[in-house]
């Protein structure tokens, strides 16, 4: 479902999800408490490696979830990646563990990484540490990757599939699919906002870390998933990285998910029937 959309003019009105969603507060919490539920199911069934380091950073470190064992193999069917959002300055993987449930119900591991934020990284700081916890999960686990990010994470797993993408060309081939759930595609607004005290991106940066001005990689499909009641920046976000690409050759797709907005969009990710699951697990 698609609607039409103002025009902007208050950047930090237009990325303030928080002033716009009821009970707004009461979210985080939640998943905390939910991520943690979570995390004890699986640690007592011996399926969850939690604070692996994959750099040296103290934020360098990841879970990792692994499925049951079923009767016909021991192997998950390959390795999902969910990578968090937060503007780039705020929460870490232990927040949303919840969300891995999807993915390894559906016989897939999953990791969740943390990484360096503003304002003691830059944004290219974290797009080379995604990488290299991408690469170090990869190796643990064998078969196709599929990624996903929400928000500042849409963002992160978008520019693993730009044309400079930091992963190796090794891990680069295994890539089957990527999820860029509200994504932020073009850093450029950024530059207007009150956020940007703490991002600290130049226009430089700005335009070297937007994966809608680069040219896509490979033949990996990319899926653009926003909720219908966004912001509308995040509505014009979603689509432009799916349209760009699109008509530069990759295989895109553009989705709008009705009555979900930027806090809840990402809840059915714990449901291994739903359809936003099963998008970020579709093969080819």
């Amino acid at each position: 479902m698609k609607r039409d959309l103002p025009m902007i003019t208050d950047w930090n009105d237009a990325y303030d999800n928080a002033g716009h969603i009821d009970g707004a507060r009461e979210y985080p919490p939640r998943w905390n408490a939910l991520a943690l539920s979570f995390r004890e199911e699986m640690s007592a069934a011996g399926r969850a490696e939690l604070d692996l380091a994959y750099g040296t950073g103290p934020r360098n470190k990841l879970d990792l979830f692994l499925p049951a064992p079923s009767t016909a193999s021991s192997d998950p069917k390959g390795l999902a990646v969910f990578v968090h959002g937060g503007f780039w300055k705020a929460f870490d993987k232990s927040t949303w563990s919840h969300l891995a449930r999807g993915a390894v119900e559906q016989g897939w591991a999953i990791c969740l990484p943390s990484y360096s934020l503003a304002p003691e990284a830059r944004i290219s700081t974290m797009t080379g540490e995604i990488a290299a916890a991408i690469s170090f999960a990869a190796l643990r686990i064998s078969g196709p990757i599929h990624l996903s990010g929400h928000s500042a994470g849409g963002h992160l797993v978008s520019r693993m599939v730009c044309a400079d993408s930091p992963l190796p060309p090794a891990i680069r081939q295994r890539l089957g699919h990527v999820l860029s759930i509200s994504g932020l595609h073009d850093l450029r607004p950024l530059l207007h906002t009150e956020m940007n005290k703490i991002l600290q991106l130049d226009a430089t940066e700005a335009q070297n870390e937007s994966a809608a001005l680069h040219q896509p990689a490979g033949n990996c499909p990319i899926s653009c998933w926003v909720g219908a009641d966004e912001r509308p920046a995040f509505l014009l976000q979603n689509d432009l990285l799916a349209t760009v690409w699109a008509g530069l050759g990759a295989e895109t797709e553009i989705r709008h998910q009705s009555e979900k907005h930027h806090f809840d969009v990402i809840n059915d990710l714990a449901n291994p029937d739903s359809a936003l699951t099963n998008c970020l697990l579709q093969q080819k």
